[in-house]
């Protein structure tokens, strides 16, 4: 996994304000995150990217970038809603309510249920 250099600007820019353990947090999510091999702004927590500005128009719809994020911590974590609530660093009844509210269950289902039938046999 590589650091592009916007990336690491974000990360400077940012006024850290908890210890080194917040800053370990924020690049495990962005690994988790990252659609690829190099770790890009889009990857970080809205608050560390807004610090530099770097949020896109198609992110600025704070709904769309939660669900989103939402759905693919559930994805990494194979629908573990237990697990989900910690990476996400919420209550597993928040989860559930923002499940509901933005209707992911279907659309985490059928991604579940989709990998486990190309993993499969």
């Amino acid at each position: 996994m590589t650091l592009s250099p916007a990336f690491l600007d974000v990360l400077m820019s940012y006024s850290w304000k908890g210890n080194i353990r917040e800053l370990r947090n924020v690049i495990e999510r962005a690994v988790i995150l990252a659609d690829g091999p190099t770790l890009l702004p889009e990857s970080l927590p809205l608050d560390v990217q807004s610090s530099a500005n770097t949020i896109t128009s198609s992110a600025s719809d704070l709904e769309t970038v939660e669900k989103k994020h939402i759905a693919q911590i559930m994805h990494y974590t194979h629908g573990n809603k237990a697990k989900t609530a910690r990476l996400l660093g919420i209550g597993l009844s928040t989860l559930y309510r923002k499940i509901e509210q933005y209707q992911l269950i279907t659309t985490t289902a059928i991604l579940i249920s989709a990998a486990k039938a190309i993993y499969c046999c």
